[in-house]
């Protein structure tokens, strides 16, 4: 059976809304999930995308999935009472190292400290940032908005990864994950209540969550996946931009 990484934020919940394939999932935090993968731990996993930048020569991308957005994302956000331009030091999370990276970029001047030091800013990702969104009056930046500002493109958070040589049935799989994708994006409320019962969110909230968020892995994202590891380069997070490799239709098994 395909030991398959699941992110444990509300964000994966169109992925797996109604996922045909016996799997065994196991649930963690990008970082978490992307130490896994790396270790052997897991078969296929949504993991950080500088991380599969990192590791290229030993990964295949899943060419049909990814985790997106074409502007705000509301999960990502940095959080402070400094002025976005005035701002020196963000204290980021562990649990990511994309949103790190894109932090790097987007605030090149800004030190980066541990999340429990003191900084003129905090970076939340996931489920902390829906949350914060809620409960922190504290001004919120929208790291998905603040890219597309940028360049103009999609911000690729996370892509789907399996050590090669790949598992069998791997393209079983990432078919039986678009189909959920498919039939949740046919079925907003019944997708949007379901989440809210997991979650805990308002179903309407989650709603308008899951339209920013983005799933398939085309020429945009393809192109903004690229600019990002590009401008990673450029600030010293990336040696060099890896060949995207993907999976293909013959597997071979372990």
């Amino acid at each position: 059976m395909i030991k398959l990484g699941r992110i444990s934020y509300v964000n994966m919940a169109p992925v797996f809304h109604s996922l045909e394939y016996e799997v065994e999932e196991v649930a963690g935090v990008p970082t978490e999930l992307n130490r896994m993968l790396l270790d052997g731990d897991l078969d296929v996993a949504p993991i950080s995308s500088i991380e599969y930048a990192r590791n290229a020569e030993t990964l295949r991308l899943l060419p049909r999935l990814c985790v997106s957005s074409e502007g705000a994302v509301d999960s990502i956000q940095l959080v402070t009472r400094v002025a976005l331009g005035r701002v020196r030091s963000v204290a980021v999370t562990p649990e990511s190292a994309t949103s790190v990276v894109l932090t790097r970029i987007l605030l090149p001047g800004a030190e980066i400290r541990s999340f429990e030091e003191d900084a003129d800013a905090k970076l939340l990702i996931g489920d902390a940032a829906l949350r914060s969104a809620f409960e922190d009056p504290t001004p919120h930046y929208d790291l998905g908005r603040l890219w597309l500002e940028k360049t103009g493109l999609p911000m690729v958070f996370a892509v789907w990864a399996a050590p090669e040589p790949v598992v069998d049935g791997l393209s079983d799989l990432e078919h039986a994950l678009v189909a959920s994708v498919r039939l949740a994006r046919s079925e907003p409320e019944k997708l949007a209540y379901a989440a809210s019962e997991r979650y805990g969110y308002p179903a309407g909230f989650l709603a308008r969550y899951f339209e920013k968020l983005r799933y398939s892995f085309g020429p945009r994202e393809r192109a903004g996946f690229y600019t990002f590891l590009e401008m990673a380069r450029d600030v010293g997070e990336l040696h060099h931009v890896p060949e995207l490799r993907f999976a293909r239709d013959a597997e071979l098994p372990r």
